[in-house]
């Protein structure tokens, strides 16, 4: 082994090691947590982090998120306390200074990259929150449903647990399973059929078809839309995405009409967007 593939085989290893030694995401969470016991506006945040995941882990819905953004004013907040608890110039109140401010920066992105979480360890991608499916079942008013896209079927389960009486077609091509935990832990009945074959089996049989974070990259939302118009011009389909951002192609943004009713938006109240991404439910035609 020569010089440059020893080197080259040291950089691997320890890489290796740096990957072992991290903290789970929770875990990290939770030591923050103790860390930041005095500053209720630290703890609030983690806090409700914590709760949502048990919930999600446990199999339930959770609830309606606060933005998990540190204050502006932390620093000066944090500053304010440690010099109340040691004069200037103390080397412990300097040492306690010094560990709030490098865990700050490395808390907020662990704050900022929780759906990355939920995307990696439970496959949800829109935050499928107790409130919002409980308004989005009585915007339904129980009429069936088709769920195309549905992913491990957080939506559907909690519309089939509001109404079991509501037919639900919860359907998933399960193309993804290979690339991340998608399709991988369904929460409910989820039958595998791609999107466009799940409405010729359906789309006769249903008033609604819900389509959830469709990719950004891939035109399958704007298919699914021509497909409606052309064989099933009656059938509502509510979209649930970030317009021109983080879901669905440009085409289908760009082609599909929008509208939001006085009933959506007030689905739309309970769709609470905790991070960057602005989520919404549209009735696109």
């Amino acid at each position: 082994m020569n010089p440059k593939q020893l080197k080259e085989l040291k950089k691997q290893v320890k890489k290796a090691h740096q990957v072992v030694k991290k903290q789970p995401y929770i875990e990290q969470l939770m030591t923050y947590r103790d860390l930041f016991d005095d500053f209720p506006q630290i703890k609030f945040l983690i806090n409700n982090v914590l709760e949502s995941d048990r919930l999600i882990k446990n199999g339930l819905l959770p609830q309606p998120l606060p933005k998990l953004l540190l204050p502006d004013n932390i620093q000066d907040i944090i500053f304010k306390k440690v010099n109340e608890q040691y004069p200037q110039g103390n080397p412990e109140g300097d040492r306690l200074w010094n560990r709030y401010v490098d865990a700050l920066p490395k808390l907020d992105r662990l704050l900022r990259n929780y759906r990355d979480y939920l995307e990696a360890t439970y496959g949800m991608w829109s935050y499928v929150n107790a409130p919002y499916i409980k308004a989005l079942s009585e915007y339904l008013h129980g009429r069936p449903t088709l769920e195309i896209m549905a992913g491990n079927g957080y939506i559907s389960s909690g519309l089939r647990n509001l109404r079991p009486a509501q037919t639900i077609f919860a359907t998933d091509s399960t193309d993804w399973t290979k690339e991340n935990e998608t399709g991988k832990h369904p929460v409910t009945t989820i039958e595998p059929l791609d999107a466009l074959a799940a409405i010729k089996k359906y789309g006769s049989q249903v008033d609604y078809v819900i389509m959830s974070w469709s990719p950004d990259k891939l035109e399958i939302d704007w298919e699914v839309l021509q497909l409606l118009r052309k064989d099933y011009p009656e059938v509502k389909l509510l979209v649930i995405g970030e317009k021109n951002g983080a879901t669905d192609s440009a085409k289908f943004w760009q082609n599909a009409h929008l509208t939001q009713d006085d009933e959506l938006k007030k689905v739309n109240e309970q769709l609470h967007s905790f991070d960057l991404i602005d989520e919404q439910i549209y009735l696109a035609q």
